[in-house]
C-alpha cells in the first residue's frame, strides 16, 4: 500500500481526514512511516499548540517545528499558564518566528503575550493574506498597525497592562502607532471586531471606531469603557450597521451601549449580554428598538425578569433563537407568555442551568405543545430534571435535530428511549455528564435514530457494537 499510492493521493486522504475526529483516526497515520509522518505534516493546514515560554531556549524547537508544516493556513498558540513573567521581548521573537516560517497563514490566533508594534508590522510584510488576527496588545494603545494588513476581516484584541520596562517607550508608540493627537484616517475592510480589557483611559480607541465604517459584529468583553473621553462619540458611528452585538461582563458600559443601540441601530440582528447590566437598562432597549431581532442570548443571573420577557413577547416576535442561561428570577408565567408569542418563529431554545425548569412542574410541557417549530433544544445543566418532565415536552417536538443534554444527572435510559421514538429528524445529541444514562441506552439510541450524525457522550459508554454501528451509520461519537 505505500509503494502504491503516490505522495499527492496520500496528502489528499490526510486532508480529508476529519479534524474533530478522535486522535486514533487522524494521528495514527504519522505512525505508519517517516514518508507518512512528513506526508501528513505538509498536508496539514491548521495548527493548535499549548505550551509555557519559560526563555528564548523554545524559540528554536518552535522554528523547527512550524518548519515541517509549510501548508499551515491557521495556526494558534496559547500560552498555558496565565501566571508565566516572560517579556514582551520574548513574545516578539516568538511571533517573528512564526511569520519567518508561515507566510501562507490566513488566520492567526497569538495569545501567548503582548507583542509590540514592530512586530506586528513585521508581520504584515511577510503574512499579507491574514484575514484573522487574535493578539495580545501592550498599553499604551496603538492601533494603527492595523492599516498594514489590507486583507484583514477579523480582529480580536486583548489588552493587558506590563511593565514599562517590558515594553516600549512613548517615542517608539509615536514612531509606528497611534499618537493621541493625531488625526490619521484610514479605510480599511474590518467586518468582525472584539476588544477584551478597554479602560477609560485607553487612548486611540476613538481612531479605531473612526475608521472601522464595515464593521457588522462587535464584542466587547470585560471593557470598563469603550475608550477615553474622547472616543464615546465615535464609537457611535460604527453602530448604524452593526448585525451582531456581544457584551461580556461589560457591566459598567451596558446600559449606554444598549441605549446607543436602540437609538442609532436597525439592522442589529442578533444580541448576547453576559453577567452585567441593570434591569431598566435592558428593558428599555427591548422596548424601543426598533431592530427586526432574530437572536438573544442572555446570561443575567440578577437582572433578568418577567417584565423582560413580556416585554420581548411584546416587541420582538421575530425571534427565532433564544437562549437564557442562569436566569433565576424568570418564572414560568413569564416562559409560557413568550412560548405562546413565539410559537410561529422560535427555531432554538436554551434553558441552561435555569432552576425554572426543575421548579415549575409542567412548563417543559406547555412550552413543546407552543413551540411546535423548534429544531434545536438546549436544557444542559438542569441536574433535578426528571425523565418525565423531559419526555412531556419531547412528545411535541417532532422536529428536533439538535439535543443538548449535557449535565442532566437526573435522566436515565428512559429519556433516550423517548428519543429514538419521537425524534426521527434528530442528527446531533450531547449526554455528556448524565450519570444515569448507561452504555446500553447509548447503544439503543445509535441503532434506532435514522439520522444521527454526532453523539457527545463519554468513552467509557460507547459498546463495541455502538462503535461498530456509529461506523457504519458514519456516526461521529466524541467526548468533550
Amino acid at each position: 500500500m505505500d509503494e502504491i499510492l503516490c505522495d499527492e493521493l496520500l496528502q489528499e486522504i490526510f486532508r480529508r481526514l476529519p479534524s474533530s475526529s478522535t486522535p486514533s483516526s487522524s494521528l495514527s497515520v504519522s505512525l505508519v512511516s517517516k514518508r507518512w509522518l512528513n506526508l501528513y505534516r505538509s498536508s496539514k493546514a491548521s495548527l493548535s499548540l499549548k505550551f509555557l515560554p519559560h526563555d528564548t531556549s523554545m524559540i528554536v524547537p518552535l522554528s523547527s517545528l512550524l518548519s515541517n508544516y509549510p501548508s499551515l493556513s491557521s495556526l494558534s498558540l496559547v500560552l498555558s499558564d496565565s501566571t508565566n513573567k516572560s517579556t514582551t521581548s520574548l513574545f516578539d521573537h516568538l511571533l517573528f518566528v512564526v511569520s519567518s516560517c508561515c507566510s501562507n497563514l490566513n488566520h492567526l490566533k497569538f495569545l501567548t503575550g503582548p507583542v509590540s508594534v514592530p512586530s506586528l508590522l513585521s508581520l504584515s510584510k511577510s503574512c499579507s493574506h491574514l484575514t484573522s488576527i487574535t493578539i495580545s496588545l501592550p498599553r499604551p494603545l496603538s492601533l494603527t498597525w492595523v492599516v498594514s494588513f489590507s486583507c484583514l476581516k477579523d480582529l480580536s484584541l486583548h489588552v493587558c497592562s506590563i511593565d514599562h520596562t517590558d515594553g516600549h517607550d512613548d517615542d517608539e508608540v509615536r514612531k509606528f502607532g497611534l499618537c493621541s493627537n493625531e488625526e490619521l484616517e484610514a479605510e480599511f475592510g474590518l467586518e468582525n471586531l472584539c476588544l477584551s480589557g478597554i479602560q477609560t483611559d485607553d487612548k486611540g480607541v476613538g481612531w479605531l471606531w473612526r475608521n472601522c465604517k464595515r464593521l457588522k459584529k462587535l464584542q466587547l468583553k470585560s471593557c470598563q469603557s469603550v475608550g477615553d473621553a474622547e472616543s464615546f462619540s465615535s464609537f457611535i458611528s460604527t453602530l448604524k450597521g452593526l448585525e451582531e452585538v456581544e457584551l461580556r461582563k461589560c457591566r459598567s458600559i451596558v446600559d449606554g451601549v444598549l441605549l446607543k443601540l436602540a437609538q442609532n441601530c436597525s439592522s442589529l440582528i442578533s444580541l448576547l449580554v453576559y453577567d452585567g447590566g441593570s434591569k431598566e437598562g435592558l428593558l428599555e432597549f427591548i422596548t424601543t428598538c426598533t431592530c427586526n431581532l432574530q437572536k438573544l442570548d442572555l446570561r443575567l443571573p440578577l437582572d433578568l425578569s418577567n417584565d423582560h420577557l413580556l416585554a420581548v413577547a411584546l416587541n420582538q416576535r421575530n425571534l427565532s433563537t433564544l437562549r437564557l442561561q442562569s436566569c433565576f428570577l424568570v418564572t414560568g408565567e413569564g416562559l409560557k407568555t413568550l412560548g405562546i408569542a413565539l410559537g410561529s418563529t422560535l427555531e432554538e431554545l436554551a434553558l441552561i442551568k435555569c432552576d425554572v425548569v426543575e421548579r415549575e412542574i409542567g412548563l417543559l410541557a406547555t412550552l413543546g405543545q407552543n413551540l411546535r417549530m423548534l429544531r434545536k433544544l438546549n436544557l444542559s445543566y438542569n441536574e433535578m430534571l426528571f425523565d418525565k418532565e423531559f419526555v412531556s415536552m419531547l412528545v411535541s417536538c417532532n422536529n428536533l435535530t439538535e439535543l443538548k443534554l449535557r449535565g442532566c444527572r437526573r435522566l436515565t435510559a428512559m429519556a433516550l428511549v423517548s428519543i429514538s421514538k419521537t425524534c426521527k429528524l434528530l442528527e446531533s445529541v450531547d449526554i455528556m455528564n448524565c450519570p444515569g444514562i448507561e452504555a446500553a441506552a447509548v447503544e439503543f439510541l445509535v441503532l434506532n435514530c435514522p439520522k444521527l450524525r454526532q453523539v457527545q457522550v463519554e468513552d467509557s459508554k460507547v459498546s463495541d457494537i455502538a462503535r461498530k454501528w456509529a461506523l457504519h451509520k458514519v456516526i461521529e461519537v466524541t467526548e468533550n
